[in-house]
């Protein structure tokens, strides 16, 4: 099947915009989707080890990139853009604790990543993509998101109703990130809610110079649990090859046969897999090479990755639960889990063991918790359903939308927030 869909793209009579020397060309590709917590550096290592394409990293927004510092981590050989957390205050304080903000592997996804900007203005657009534009091999701007951590501050879904403002983005992008490092700018949209709607949106923005575009098969109301909607599919991939652009679409895509066989049949260049590649990364391979595989090796690759690079315990407590069947045996032993030890202990993965307390060890989570007491835990319960003390410090302020407070939405700082598909 790839073979067949691959010639009909090569054999198509289509001007194509010029690839950058440094980027990358969409077509033929079956790709990870941008997700929060989901597109974290082991995620991404294990879609290509299973065959993704390209990755695409979470959202992350421009305001959290700029004023970070970019670094080279010997041990994990992964390259980071860290700040200090401000806590509310102009200036860091003396023992403000460092975040990474966004860190690549360079040696094993840096040609295959795709690195996707939350933003609502050109000229911040362009000073975030600056900082990482020379370790991936494309910039995607994130007009599709529908959760209110992007829309409030004018960013995803939000810039398909201000559709002069994204044009300006992604030409800013064009004008002064392509020519500088030699990589493409692409888009990734909903339709809108007629297809002569879409269709004037659409036109516009591979007028900007972009190199792809993807199309989410939802409108922004729309919830991942709502059947995707494919009728405007076709129109879309056409404005896009008359332009000479690349079209990708995404929603409801569980395989890569099936993302293949979709777009041959709606004309597009590829297919982007979302839900289907955070529960089980091995749907990036086709059949021929041995299909979708039982969870267990899948999930021991992926816990092989985030110790080696020392993610987050959270972020990886987080993806284990949605690649730990709820039926399985261990799902609640892993749910209970506080390190990396335990999780070697409830799977079976002993001959991680040791590499696992190394990690626990820099981490921090070899310590025993301190135990709340009972008066504590509730003060902590009421505050965090937002209690009358949350309450109090909140009234005769005016809370600014996320873009305006320095904060990225794959929430990079101990514990994260919910996980959110875009």
């Amino acid at each position: 099947m790839l073979s067949t869909f691959l010639k009909r793209i090569m054999a198509a009579e289509v001007n194509h915009v010029p690839i950058p020397r440094r980027g990358v060309d969409y077509r033929g590709k079956i790709v990870l989707a941008p997700m929060v917590r989901s597109g974290e550096l082991p995620s991404r290592l294990l879609a290509l080890h299973y065959g993704a394409d390209l990755v695409w990293g979470p959202e992350t927004i421009d305001r959290a990139m700029i004023g970070t510092t970019r670094r080279l981590n010997q041990e994990t050989r992964t390259v980071e853009w860290t700040r200090s957390a401000s806590q509310g205050h102009k200036e860091p304080p003396p023992d403000a604790k460092e975040s990474i903000i966004y860190r690549v592997f360079p040696e094993r996804e840096a040609s295959k990543l795709i690195f996707q900007i939350g933003t609502a203005d050109p000229d911040r657009a362009v000073q975030a993509a600056r900082l990482v534009a020379a370790d991936v091999a494309g910039i995607d701007v994130n007009a599709g998101c529908p959760k209110p951590f992007s829309t409030s501050g004018g960013m995803g879904a939000a810039l398909l109703r201000t559709p002069d403002k994204l044009v300006a983005i992604l030409e800013a992008l064009v004008k002064n990130i392509t020519p500088e490092f030699e990589i493409g700018i692409s888009v990734k949209i909903r339709i809108l809610e007629t297809p002569a709607e879409t269709e004037v949106l659409v036109r516009r923005l591979v007028a900007t110079g972009i190199t792809a575009l993807t199309v989410h098969c939802r409108t922004t109301p729309m919830r991942p649990r709502e059947r995707a909607i494919r009728g405007q599919l076709r129109m879309v991939a056409d404005i896009c090859h008359e332009a000479g652009v690349a079209c990708l679409m995404n929603g409801d895509v569980e395989n890569r046969d099936q993302g293949l066989k979709l777009a041959e049949e709606y004309g597009t260049d590829g297919a982007m897999i979302a839900v289907a590649a955070e529960k089980n990364s091995s749907c990036f391979q086709s059949e021929a090479e041995g299909g979708l595989l039982r969870w267990e090796p899948v999930v021991e690759q992926y816990v092989k990755y985030a110790i080696e690079i020392n993610n987050r315990f959270s972020n990886t407590k987080y993806l284990l639960a949605q690649m730990v069947p709820g039926k399985a045996k261990f799902y609640t032993a892993v749910q209970q889990s506080k390190c990396y030890s335990d999780i070697c202990k409830t799977l079976g993965l002993e001959h991680l063991l040791e590499l696992a307390q190394d990690c626990d060890v820099k981490r921090g989570l070899d310590k025993p918790r301190e135990k709340l007491s009972k008066k504590a835990r509730k003060n902590a319960s009421a505050l965090a359903a937002g209690g009358q003390m949350a309450e109090t410090r909140t009234q005769g302020q005016h809370r600014k939308p996320l873009s305006d407070r320095n904060i990225v939405s794959n929430a990079k700082l101990e514990p994260a927030a919910v996980a959110t598909a875009v």
